[in-house]
């Protein structure tokens, strides 16, 4: 009886967390528009455009990322996504001449900090409003 009983509480548990998730090529919003336009003005090899893919659970926005067209470009990889409150957003891109740089770029009392990590160079600096504060080697 009571592994029964633990079973169907386990299974109505379980059926009351699950989440639809749902993903739209849509235009940013206003928010996340404000966002990189603000961090492409310190920062401009983040790219700037409106074309962006939400992912929501239960209608709530829980990640954004833009796709690129690389093509023509020296990147051979190029990935941008937005965090949920639109006060964060995560970088990615490989070239032939930079190599694998990561990082992520913050709204922080009206400045924009941004952390990368060069891998090629085994570098990590941080900068705030496009202006390098702190350089290390790793």
């Amino acid at each position: 009886m009571r592994k029964s009983l633990l079973l169907l509480a386990i299974l109505f548990s379980s059926i009351s967390f699950a989440q639809t998730i749902t993903s739209k090529l849509e235009d940013a919003n206003v928010e996340q528009y404000e966002l990189l336009k603000k961090v492409n003005q310190y920062y401009p090899d983040i790219t700037l455009t409106k074309s962006i893919t939400n992912f929501y659970a239960d209608g709530k926005i829980i990640d954004s990322q833009q796709q690129f067209d690389i093509k023509g470009t020296k990147f051979s990889s190029y990935k941008i996504g937005i965090e949920p409150g639109n006060k964060k957003l995560l970088f990615e891109y490989v070239s032939d001449e930079t190599g694998k740089v990561f990082g992520d770029v913050q709204l922080f009392k009206g400045n924009v900090v941004r952390t990368t990590f060069t891998e090629r160079n085994n570098e990590i600096e941080v900068s705030i409003n496009g202006k390098s504060v702190y350089l290390k080697k790793v």
